[in-house]
């Protein structure tokens, strides 16, 4: 038996298919990992033993560079974060929670506006400025989001029904995912994407990761109202608060409430910040 290094592109059940410079191998993690609270993601680096020409175990889990839980990936370059114009309606306080998360993670977020034929993006769109922002439709060119993908690992995920598996067959057309439909009884997506894998997409890996409707992402470990503000790009140039605790959500001596009244701050994304920030000040410390 030997011992290789290889990365984890799905798992299934508590079996992990890890691609290694050997191949691909069919693993179980060791008991250990269990008995110390740890959950193998997509996207980990590890050390795997081998028993046969197939299958092997699971022996360490090299260190992240980040995590998600939900949608539960390691090691992310950047995250694309779907947000639709219409069927269903865009959820922005979801998008803005999303950004937040990928932001205090160390990954880039990328925000693109699908399905621009039934109703516009450019006022969606001029919100999100300060980030990566693109407008699709059925027709429009994804080569420039085909080239993002280039030597990164990324991922997409977004509300339900928002079109992440037919964006993702338009610019990798060889996955062959499989698309739902909008439900016109509950006005959301059907979910067609039942786990995470990571694929070979242009030059790159990319994960397609179930669509879900709630604010699951509040329950990221990484957002704390003290460093809240630290997801929200556009505040940086304006951080000069009169007071040095300031929370950025009331007006007394608050340089980013200023800006934003001023224009130069998105109202809708402080609005955003500021319900964040009330939900996890009160967000009890064993939640």
């Amino acid at each position: 038996m030997s011992v290789i290094e290889g990365r984890i592109h799905s798992g299934v059940g508590g079996s992990y298919a890890v691609e290694t410079g050997e191949g691909t191998f069919s693993c179980r993690a060791r008991g250990l990992f269990r008995k110390q609270g740890i959950t193998p993601l997509v996207g980990d680096l590890v050390r795997m033993e081998r028993i046969d020409e197939e299958e092997g175990y699971i022996q360490e889990i090299l260190p992240r560079k980040n995590a998600l839980a939900r949608p539960p990936l390691a090691n992310l370059d950047q995250l694309f974060l779907l947000c639709s114009t219409a069927q269903p309606r865009p959820n922005l306080r979801l998008l803005d929670t999303l950004i937040a998360v990928a932001e205090l993670s160390d990954i880039e977020p990328v925000v693109v506006f699908t399905k621009c034929d039934l109703a516009g993006g450019e006022d969606l769109a001029r919100i999100y400025r300060a980030f990566p922002c693109f407008m699709v439709s059925m027709d429009s060119d994804v080569d420039i989001i085909r080239a993002l993908f280039e030597g990164k690992t990324s991922a997409f995920c977004g509300n339900t029904g928002v079109g992440k598996s037919t964006l993702l067959n338009r610019i990798v057309p060889e996955l062959r995912l499989s698309t739902g439909e909008i439900s016109a009884k509950l006005g959301r997506g059907r979910h067609t994407t039942r786990h995470v894998e990571l694929y070979p997409a242009a030059g790159g890996w990319v994960a397609d990761t179930p669509g879900f409707s709630a604010l699951e992402p509040l329950e990221q470990q990484v957002l704390a109202k003290e460093n809240l503000a630290q997801g929200f790009r556009e505040f940086e140039p304006y951080r000069g608060c009169r007071f040095l605790d300031c929370a950025h959500v009331k007006d007394s001596g608050c340089a980013v409430v200023k800006a934003m009244k001023a224009g130069e701050i998105p109202r809708s994304r402080h609005e955003s910040y500021c319900a964040l920030h009330e939900t996890l000040k009160n967000k009890k410390d064993w939640e």
